[in-house]
């Protein structure tokens, strides 16, 4: 824009001004509006401008008290009220509840965090419902739906070390009574539903408990959060039992022997109910919306207890809103430790006895949890040198009988069975047995199992940063890729790689030691590529437990190195020849070759692919 285009718009804009101001007529005055009666009453069929609301017509307070008398019988006046919160709290728990029902409204872990750093709430009106439905003359009468009061000796008050709270709701001569209780710590609340004179009000019908609860996303990883989400139960008879399934159809489970709980089990947080006595039976269902990110699983859970108990003063029974820690749960009630993932049988008890006690006592004294994983695997190797020192003296036999069986191989290069017999008799006479490298190794793997199991479920590790990884509990990345590689993921975890690459050096370190030949000297490196893969997206804790393992078991087989003479391996070898010379097959030799014998028949005598 030139200098004679900005004169002529400013000119332009004066002379707009100037009109404006001097020249524009005056607007007229507004005209009257005569309203008649009839402008004035509301139109029957008109339709409101938007923005306008439209107030809801009252239903009378007869009506109101009618619906209330049809719904809860002699309870009506008790479906009126306004709900009051009541707070109490220990050092770990928050917990909130509402006279409304006189139910638990909301319930804080204190000492924990969700997936994004906010306080974690575990459980509030949003994704848990208790209802505990009576019957009363004939009628379902669901005690959520009634106003409870706190006596004036009931309010909140510490006796000793425990908290407790008490609602009440009176008829008559008769009352319901519902008191909580907390420890100064600790995660379990104590309840007791208690009638008291309500004979002529309440039926006989067993009370059912509904627990509607959906699991809130409180980790990242959300498709590992729905695979360890579930429900589960334990009878009376001492069997666990639960809705496991990775699809979001709804699965459903129904148990007519007594119960002893039922938990909602999520990766590492549990909610759960007890009952001293036992509930009568249960009905359960599992499911999940997978476009809904915000909720993990709905679990449905209702159980039947004996109104006679209620009736009695023995309406006992306890909630549990916490950490899947086995050292918390295992005094909770009996069964109850089984909510912590652990692994099965043999590898389960491996962890409850060495890896969770030690893991415990390592805490004690280091704050730094990527330090503790690496004392824990020197610790565990100690305890394991006896059975790796044999195996790597077996692969040192091995290596210095190395020459004498490929001369072996190369005399019978068309005849394997010829081969492998030659090979046993040559194992015989020198006093080893083939298979006493493999033994150690496999005595080893409950233990490498059992670890399997205890880190990606350990909530010790939960949020526990070290070097890069910002949370050993779930997987490290280093790059987050714009893509998913089918199995492998979308992104790349650098413990995982450096596990790999340890392994596959180590496992080249032990080639250079032992006879295999051909492809199972390829195959063997497959193993490590597999692992890769498939662990890229578990725990970071469990892929530098591994990595660090690998470290150590390099600086073992340094050590023992040094302690090992070959000649002395060789002159005990050429002695074992010499008093094994006419030594006959033993039992375990003759049966090895028989089998090998017997493959190898089978193999020839398989008609060859055209």
């Amino acid at each position: 824009m030139d200098k004679n285009q900005v004169i002529g718009i400013t000119m332009l804009v004066l002379m707009f001004w100037v009109y404006i101001e001097f020249f524009a007529p005056e607007p007229p005055p507004p005209e009257e509006v005569t309203t008649t009666q009839q402008d004035q009453s509301p139109a029957t069929n008109a339709t409101p401008s938007i923005g306008t609301t439209i107030e809801p017509q009252a239903v009378p307070d007869t009506v109101l008290q009618a619906q209330r008398a049809a719904q809860f019988g002699a309870f009506a006046e008790a479906a009126t009220g306004e709900a009051r919160e009541i707070t109490i709290e220990n050092k770990d728990v928050r917990i909130k509840f509402s006279t409304l029902g006189g139910s638990i409204s909301e319930v804080l872990l204190k000492n924990h965090l969700t997936y994004l750093g906010e306080p974690l709430i575990l459980s509030d009106q949003s994704n848990l419902e208790i209802s505990r439905i009576l019957s009363s003359q004939g009628k379902p009468l669901d005690i959520k739906d009634l106003y409870f009061s706190t006596r004036a000796r009931s309010v909140t008050v510490n006796k000793g070390d425990t908290t407790r709270v008490l609602f009440t709701l009176e008829m008559g001569n008769g009352y319901i009574e519902q008191e909580y209780s907390i420890a100064s710590s600790g995660y379990q609340v104590g309840y007791n539903l208690n009638l008291k004179g309500l004979d002529n009000l309440i039926d006989n019908n067993d009370l059912t408990i509904h627990w509607k609860n959906q699991a809130k996303r409180l980790e990242a990883d959300l498709n590992d959060a729905r695979m360890r989400t579930l429900v589960q139960y334990y009878t009376l008879s001492e069997e666990l039992e639960d809705l496991s399934s990775s699809s979001p159809e709804l699965i459903q489970m129904q148990s007519e022997q007594g119960i002893k709980w039922a938990s909602l089990k999520q990766k590492f947080f549990t909610s759960a109910i007890i009952a001293r006595n036992g509930f009568r039976s249960g009905n359960f269902t599992s499911s999940y919306n997978p476009l809904d990110s915000a909720v993990v699983r709905d679990a449905d859970m209702i159980l039947t207890y004996p109104i006679g108990d209620l009736k009695t003063g023995q309406g006992d029974f306890t909630f549990f809103f916490g950490p899947n820690n086995y050292q918390i749960m295992k005094k909770v009630t009996d069964g109850f430790a089984e909510n912590v993932e652990l692994g099965w049988s043999v590898f389960a008890y491996i962890n409850i006895f060495l890896t969770v006690p030690l893991f415990n006592w390592l805490e004690n004294y280091i704050s730094n949890y990527g330090i503790i994983i690496m004392i824990l695997v020197i610790i565990i190797k100690i305890i394991l040198f006896p059975l790796s020192y044999k195996a790597y003296m077996s692969m040192a036999k091995t290596k210095v009988l190395k020459p004498e069986l490929d001369e072996i191989k190369e005399k019978f290069p068309d005849d394997a069975q010829k081969a492998q017999a030659e090979q046993m008799s040559m194992y015989q006479k020198a006093g080893i047995n083939p298979l006493s490298g493999c033994i150690p190794m496999l005595l080893q793997m409950p233990i490498l199992l059992a670890l399997f199991n205890f880190f990606p479920n350990s909530i010790e590790l939960r949020q526990k940063s070290f070097l890069w990884a910002h949370d050993l509990s779930t997987y490290d990345s280093i790059l987050d890729l714009p893509f998913t590689i089918p199995m492998y993921g979308d992104h790349i975890s650098l413990f995982t790689i450096l596990m790999t690459a340890s392994t596959v050096l180590y496992t080249w370190s032990n080639s250079q030691m032992t006879t295999v030949q051909g492809p199972m000297k390829t195959m063997q490196y497959f193993m490590p590529i597999m692992f890769m893969v498939f662990l890229n997206s578990y725990s970071s804790g469990l892929t530098f437990y591994y990595f660090v393992a690998n470290i150590v078991t390099f600086g073992q087989q340094a050590i023992i190195r040094k302690f090992v003479d070959e000649d002395k391996i060789r002159h005990m070898i050429e002695e074992n020849k010499k008093k094994n010379a006419n030594k006959k097959t033993s039992p375990f030799m003759a049966r090895l070759q028989d089998a090998m014998k017997s493959a190898e028949e089978q193999r020839r005598s398989k008609p060859k692919k055209k």
